[in-house]
């Protein structure tokens, strides 16, 4: 069940930020791709998932990181939404969008 919500939220980060859902896993500094996966990493913290979990599926998808980088986009993204409204009618829009 968490795989499948996992598979729904990286969907709609993807739409949300105009990329393919590939790009969310591909090693790429790209300024949009990197806030997308860290949104990706917020969201699935908050449902609750442990970052081990989190981390094995971006790894089943092909994106091989470490426990701490998703720390710290988790962190990263936090900051972002305590300085920009935008951030967090997007992850209330997202997390009221899914459907499991």
């Amino acid at each position: 069940m968490k795989q499948d919500i996992f598979n729904e939220y990286a969907n709609k980060v993807a739409r949300n930020f105009r990329i393919r859902e590939e790009d969310l896993f591909t090693k790429s500094k790209v300024q949009e791709y990197v806030d997308a996966r860290h949104l990706l990493y917020y969201l699935c913290f908050l449902r609750p998932m442990r970052v081990a979990t989190i981390h094995n599926y971006m790894k089943d998808n092909g994106y091989d990181t470490n426990w701490s980088t998703i720390y710290r986009g988790i962190n990263s993204f936090a900051d972002k939404m305590r300085s920009d409204d935008d951030y967090k009618k997007l992850v209330k829009d997202i997390q009221n969008s899914i459907t499991l």
